[in-house]
């Protein structure tokens, strides 16, 4: 009886030791699971604060502003503010480039503006060389072939521009809204119509299609250009000049 007394007894200790360490393992298994929800939560927060819609200011609704507004979707003022003009030009852009048309700019209306920086911090990716910019390498490669049949010879910053032209005219309404259909729009390049298009690109012609697609543009934003020693259209030449690089004039 004794032995048996003691057995219980030692049963109860065991049974109150575990019920006692219970709390202080599930409270250490709790923080975990809080210090991952807020992880999870500041990661949301990151995202949300990045995608931007009416009512948000800053740099980054500046430099929508003044893509929207260089490329024909806006006319209020560049000054950071998302405004209802601004959403309404955001909407004019998405619908031109098949986007959900919600005046909200998120990950795909970023890609579609050419702003990767914002873009990546969505995605939570570096972008690949066979993506660059997000368009896939047969869209780089024709790009890299318009340049080098329209500008071999030229320098690089102006092998660059002319790819930035064709960018520009991807993300203008006035132009299709592929590359494809910029390059091949009918009597839109000389290389197209004399069949120049089709001579392979050297390495630096690709590189300046990987620079244009990538954001730069040292075209300051043209939609045209021409080398005004052998350009025989009169309309052309009333085109506003922005830039000379080499025997190019860029304009708009």
């Amino acid at each position: 009886m004794k032995k048996k007394m003691k057995l219980i007894a030692a049963g109860a200790f065991a049974a109150i030791a575990l019920f006692a360490a219970l709390p202080v393992a599930f409270m250490q298994k709790n923080e975990h699971s809080t210090g991952g929800a807020n992880s999870m939560q500041d990661e949301l927060l990151a995202v949300e604060a990045a995608i931007l819609r009416q009512g948000a200011r800053g740099s980054e609704v500046k430099e929508v502003q003044r893509r929207l507004k260089q490329w024909g979707y806006y006319n209020g003022s560049v000054d950071g503010v998302f405004g209802t003009g601004t959403r309404s030009a955001v909407i004019l852009f998405q619908r031109k480039n098949g986007l959900t048309a919600d005046g909200v700019v998120g990950k795909a209306t970023y890609k579609a503006l050419g702003m990767n920086d914002a873009y990546n911090a969505l995605q939570n990716s570096v972008p690949s060389q066979s993506g660059v910019g997000g368009f896939s390498e047969s869209d780089v490669y024709l790009l890299a072939r318009t340049i080098y049949a329209e500008g071999r010879g030229e320098p690089y910053t102006g092998q660059v521009a002319i790819g930035a032209v064709v960018m520009n005219r991807v993300r203008s309404p006035q132009f299709p809204n592929t590359i494809s259909g910029v390059v091949y729009q009918k009597h839109a390049f000389t290389a197209v119509s004399d069949g120049q298009i089709n001579l392979t690109p050297n390495e630096t012609a690709m590189q300046a299609a990987r620079d244009a697609i990538g954001g730069w543009d040292p075209s300051g934003g043209a939609l045209y250009y021409y080398n005004p020693a052998v350009a025989t259209s009169s309309w052309i030449f009333s085109r506003e000049t922005i830039t000379v690089i080499g025997r190019h004039v860029f304009a708009i």
